[in-house]
């Protein structure tokens, strides 16, 4: 196309072409050649005429061209885009859906490489601006390019808090209740679907002839479970690889991180029972402890551990139920024919078989809290009839009674949670201990773990302890009859509350009360 200079000649030349015609006289008006008009006036006129229609004709001429020329740059003129980043410019392109194509492809890119999460642009402070430029050509791809290479993604996600502080970062809502939801399974028994149907609502665990319970409920029923701490959450922009899945944030706050605990020895503990407890090593305890030996391990003795802290805790209140065997009751007749102290069974007895029943409270699986709330008999016991000669002072009947009255057991007998306990935690509103049959004190004092406690030989090979005593009303070495005031329910000793801790031993191996309690 030509340019203006172009026009400019070729009006030039136009101009020339008119003055030949004009010299020449050949140029026609209105029809009618110059050259008929005859004269010097004639002449003046036709020439007069002639100018004005010359420069009327190049005046057309060049409005023409000019507007041409006009047209021709608006066509070769073109919009473009500056693309700026927070004030300051990346380049040029020449539209700005260029920007946002951009951005669904990087937006795509990053979710393929990590589609567990959601992912997102940091595209804040990018903005263009139109301009138009003759014949601009914008460094569309190369301003592309380089746009790409500063675009910044993050993942969406929320911040899991417990009590205020964060303790690790999740996808959603949705993962957080995931994850609290596999806390609480963690600790709340999930009872079996076909036990009902196939009769397995109770499972052996022993014989009677051992100091466990013989029977205990298979499937615990959970009345409720709740997360103590106060746990939230809410928004927050981050690095994709630090998002957690719903098990591994579960696993978080399952266990924690390790910090120092000082564990109080109880009664049945054993390093090994206390490194299951912790899930520790044997080896760090007594790494950790080493003025503790194993065989001397005393109830009341602190050890040092490093365990694992959960940062949730868990508490699940659960309805036990356990069949225990019953002792069957003794009828002692008395014989002149046996010479005094001695015995013999005439009818053997049959044990029985009752359903204790407990609301058991947990703290992260941990027993904080034991109820007895009944007990039915399912089976009765057959009575065993024994002849005794002349009773001798001290010596038993091998029937015991309860050693207060109203009484209501706080804590159970037998290896249970994780602990053996040797006998039973009563509690009651008189708080009056009394000898639970006839024997001899042989014991009055302190021990290690049970405080002020009594010790009964009942002569017929059974044993009888009371511990925690508030006071003791008895002394070594005096008869005792079934029913005598003996000592005051206390809390002295390895005691987190008044009540009054009872064993039976028979022949020296420890027995479960409620064997022989009826």
């Amino acid at each position: 196309m030509k340019g203006l200079s172009d026009f400019r000649q070729t009006e030039e030349t136009q101009a020339e072409e008119t003055a030949a015609k004009h010299a020449s006289g050949h140029e026609e008006h209105d029809g009618m050649s110059t050259s008929t008009l005859g004269g010097p006036k004639g002449r003046r006129w036709s020439a007069a005429r002639k100018w004005i229609v010359g420069a009327a004709g190049a005046a057309v001429v060049i409005t023409g061209l000019v507007f041409a020329g006009n047209q021709y740059v608006d066509a070769k003129t073109v919009p473009y885009y500056h693309v700026y980043i927070h004030g300051e410019e990346v380049g040029t392109i020449d539209d700005p859906a260029r920007v946002e194509q951009l951005y669904s492809q990087k937006r795509q890119e990053y979710q393929d490489k990590y589609p567990d999460v959601a992912m997102e642009l940091h595209t804040e402070g990018i903005t263009t601006k139109l301009e138009k430029g003759f014949k601009a050509e914008p460094e569309t791809q190369k301003t592309i390019d380089k746009l790409s290479g500063m675009l910044k993604a993050y993942a969406e996600g929320v911040e899991l808090k417990v009590d205020g502080k964060v303790v690790g970062i999740v996808k959603d809502q949705a993962t957080v209740d995931a994850a609290l939801e596999k806390v609480k399974q963690k600790y709340a028994p999930q009872a079996a679907a076909t036990a009902a149907a196939n009769g397995a609502g109770v499972k052996k665990l022993a014989s009677s002839k051992t100091a466990k319970p013989q029977y205990i409920a298979a499937n615990p029923a959970v009345k409720s479970v709740n997360i103590e701490e106060k746990v939230t959450f809410a928004p927050v922009e981050t690095d994709p690889n630090k998002v957690l899945t719903a098990e591994e944030a579960a696993k978080l706050l399952l266990t924690g991180k390790d910090a120092p605990l000082l564990y109080t020895v109880d009664e049945g503990d054993t390093i090994s029972s206390i490194a299951g407890q912790f899930h520790v090593s044997q080896k760090e305890i007594f790494a950790n402890n080493p003025q503790i030996k194993e065989k001397y391990l005393q109830i009341g003795d602190q050890l040092q551990l490093t365990v694992p802290k959960p940062p949730l805790t868990v508490t699940t209140v659960e309805k036990v139920s356990e069949q225990v065997a019953t002792a069957p009751d003794i009828e002692i007749r008395k014989s002149k024919d046996l010479p005094a102290g001695k015995s013999k069974v005439v009818r053997p007895g049959q044990e029985g078989l009752k359903v204790m029943n407990y609301v058991v409270t947990k703290q992260n699986g941990k027993v904080v809290d034991e109820q007895w709330v009944g007990q039915s008999v399912v089976k009765a016991s057959l009575k065993e009839v024994v002849l005794q000669g002349t009773k001798v002072p001290g010596k038993g009947s091998g029937k015991f009674a309860w050693p207060v009255s109203g009484a209501r057991i706080s804590s159970s007998y037998g290896s249970r949670w994780g602990k053996m306990h040797k006998g039973l935690d009563i509690v009651s509103g008189n708080r009056t201990i009394k000898a639970a049959d006839d024997g001899t004190v042989t014991f009055t004092g302190q021990i290690n773990g049970y405080g002020n406690a009594i010790i009964i030989s009942h002569g017929n090979g059974y044993e009888t302890l009371y511990g925690h005593l508030q006071s003791i009303s008895t002394h070594s070495g005096a008869h005792v009859n079934q029913g005598d005031k003996i000592g005051v329910m206390g809390s002295t000793g390895r005691s987190t509350g008044t009540h009054l801790h009872f064993e039976i031993h028979k022949s020296g191996s420890i027995q479960n009360p409620m064997k022989y309690l009826n």
